[in-house]
């Protein structure tokens, strides 16, 4: 995991280069996932992919401001594709409503939780993987939850049966700690 940070964080300086094979290996290694990401957050494959090629563009003209020393570069690269994600949903524009067998086949996936497949993704030895240990349950899951699996935190509370507030709360929190930990 910590050989895939370095080869993203290389990818990224490649990028500020204008390395065009840079930009290609991050989209390789990362494209999938990434849509997956933005999918979860807008439930819509074509917004997602649109978000994602977005994402890439800036990816690729922003890479000069990555810096390792603020987080991880699978972190920089997934914050900017869930922002572009949720300044969508934000927008509002774009989205339609959903039908209603659509509705019903959202809700019977939405009972599959990915989150603990993130966690488990996590290398043993890896730094955030014993960062995430040291929060307790609830935080690291809210944590997983909105940014691995890209819950909004009305999703989280509606999930984890809370209110809103107190998600919200769990999730900054938890970021706090991972912050300190990671620093």
């Amino acid at each position: 995991m910590q050989d895939d940070q370095k080869t993203l964080a290389d990818a990224l300086s490649g990028c500020a280069r204008g390395d065009r094979a840079a930009l290609r290996l991050i989209f390789q290694q990362e494209g999938g996932r990434m849509i997956a990401v933005a999918q979860r957050v807008l439930r819509r494959r074509d917004l997602a992919e649109d978000v994602v090629q977005e994402a890439f563009i800036q990816i690729w003209t922003k890479a000069s401001q990555y810096a390792p020393d603020r987080g991880s570069a699978r972190g920089w690269i997934y914050a900017i594709a869930r922002n572009r994600a949720l300044n969508l949903v934000r927008d509002g524009r774009r989205l339609e409503l959903t039908d209603a067998d659509t509705l019903a086949e959202l809700q019977d996936t939405a009972h599959s939780d990915h989150t603990l497949d993130a966690w488990t993704d996590l290398e043993q030895h890896d730094r955030l993987r014993e960062c995430l240990s040291r929060l307790d349950e609830t935080k690291r899951r809210s944590v997983l939850m909105a940014y691995m699996s890209g819950y909004t935190h009305g999703e989280i509370a509606g999930r984890l049966q809370v209110p809103l507030g107190t998600a919200k709360a769990w999730v900054r929190r938890g970021l706090a700690s991972l912050r300190e930990c990671m620093a």
